[in-house]
């Protein structure tokens, strides 16, 4: 008699939070080897923070920084592609894209498990802000929300300031996510942090959570930490469960490897007990396309 296929949905995801090491290839090795940890401890899908391979240099703006973008595919997905094939596992990797000049991208690249190349998702939203300077180098995306079938499950990667954007996660959910990753670096600056800090924090952790409940999804963010030029990264990378949950988070000043198991059978069973999706009143939603609703 044939045994009974397992109907275990049980994936492990590892968040790399780690420090800026100096230069592209310190990053890149870096990064690498706590990929294998991450693989070593049980994780599946693998995700890098925002940027993985160079400081934050959206501090400023320089044009001579464009010199650290890359072709995605390209040198570094080929690295990636060799450990995933290697370990059996899912990695995304948060990269600098150059895709010609004076075009360039912030773009997370999906290798699947045997190593293949499966596509990659341009950020979307670009935020410009004191420290933050990315309208300066970022092009907006322009390839949609993605989602994938990896060999452990389906996910969708969207890019830190998307974090803000209920329509990104939904959209992305609508198209079959049970993961969201959001590669992430989110800090203070010093002359905000006494005052805000904490509701800053609260704020990002807090929206996230609500996408996760709003969407019947995980959610994975992992930040970077330590503090590059006035910015202090908050650090703090975190997964939630579907009802909002924190399941396990990173410390805020400390480099970590965040390991975290998703039931997508029970998130399964959620959806299907808080049905979101059969009662959206998607007759009702045009003016969510519109840049503000006037008065009449």
């Amino acid at each position: 008699m044939a045994a009974e296929a397992s109907t275990d949905r049980t994936v492990r995801i590892g968040l790399i939070q780690v420090r800026d090491q100096g230069s592209a290839e310190a990053n890149l090795a870096y990064t690498l080897d706590r990929i294998r940890q991450a693989a070593a401890g049980g994780a599946q899908i693998i995700c890098t923070q925002e940027l993985f391979t160079t400081s934050y240099f959206c501090r400023t703006q320089d044009p001579a920084l464009f010199d650290l973008a890359e072709s995605v595919p390209g040198p570094t997905t080929d690295a990636l592609a060799t450990l995933a094939a290697e370990l059996g596992v899912v990695i995304i990797g948060s990269l600098f894209e150059r895709r010609a000049a004076g075009v360039y991208h912030n773009t997370a690249a999906v290798i699947d498990a045997d190593g293949s190349y499966l596509g990659k998702y341009r950020k979307m939203h670009i935020p410009q802000d004191p420290g933050f300077e990315e309208k300066f180098y970022f092009t907006p995306g322009d390839l949609g929300y993605k989602v994938w079938d990896t060999h452990f499950g389906k996910i969708s990667v969207l890019i830190c300031w998307d974090q803000w954007y209920p329509e990104a996660a939904r959209l992305a959910a609508l198209a079959g996510a049970e993961i969201l990753f959001y590669p992430t670096a989110i800090g203070w600056l010093p002359e905000e942090k006494a005052e805000l800090g904490s509701a800053q924090h609260t704020a990002w952790e807090t929206v996230q959570r609500g996408h996760a409940v709003a969407n019947g999804c995980y959610v994975a963010a992992v930040n970077r930490t330590g503090t590059e030029g006035d910015t202090e990264f908050w650090g703090q990378s975190f997964v939630a469960d579907f009802y909002g949950q924190i399941i396990e988070r990173a410390p805020v000043d400390a480099e970590a490897i965040i390991l975290a198991d998703c039931d997508l059978n029970a998130l399964e069973q959620m959806r299907r007990i808080w049905p979101f999706f059969r009662d959206r009143r998607i007759d009702s939603y045009d003016g969510v396309t519109r840049r503000m609703i006037d008065d009449e």
